[in-house]
């Protein structure tokens, strides 16, 4: 079993929560099966691994914290009278944790992602005509190397105690401590 280093938060939470590494291993065997390697047209039927990937960037926005609009006309968000001309920022990072808007938001539960367009609810990617023209791409790959990962390995901490999900300080999110973790190649069902 070798070791490998990873500053991404997916699988940090993955391996504080084997039960859900588990799900999705299980998910992937059942809609893949280990004749052939996960493809990008696999990923609609993978339901639970984009939960993940959900849970995940709500959880660890990448950018916590967007750039700066300038409201363009008279407006009043959230009991706020502001003047067209201000300067607003957005706190992606707290609205992915306010208590309001999420039952248990710091803890890592993709299942709060079967109901049908929670996913619109996430920040992450910004909103409207200045949303990131690359969320989709981004889901996408993210999507397939996660599912290509635990299709092909299995992951196991270093130690018993969880994975440190201290936050480095910056413009973009990233772990304080880079993850190090044993991996294998995974033993296949057979068929």
């Amino acid at each position: 079993m070798g070791t490998v280093k990873f500053s991404d938060p997916r699988w940090n939470s993955l391996l504080n929560h084997p039960e859900v590494m588990n799900k999705a291993k299980k998910e992937i065997d059942t809609h893949v099966g280990s004749n052939r390697l996960v493809d990008e047209s696999d990923m609609s039927k993978l339901s639970y691994l984009q939960n993940i990937f959900h849970e995940t960037i709500r959880l660890h926005p990448a950018a916590p914290l967007w750039s700066q609009h300038l409201a363009s006309e008279d407006c009043t968000i959230g009991g706020y009278n502001l003047p067209k001309g201000t300067i607003l920022l957005v706190n992606a990072w707290a609205i992915h944790h306010d208590p309001n808007l999420w039952s248990d938001p710091t803890q890592f539960k993709p299942e709060r992602f079967e109901k049908e367009n929670e996913a619109s609810s996430l920040l992450s990617f910004g909103l409207g005509r200045r949303a990131c023209p690359g969320a989709n791409l981004a889901q996408r790959t993210v999507g397939l190397s996660l599912a290509l990962l635990i299709q092909c390995f299995e992951w196991k901490r270093i130690g018993k105690e969880e994975v440190d999900m201290t936050e480095a300080k910056g413009i973009t999110i990233s772990r304080k401590n880079p993850l190090e973790v044993m991996c294998k190649a995974r033993q296949l069902p057979a068929i």
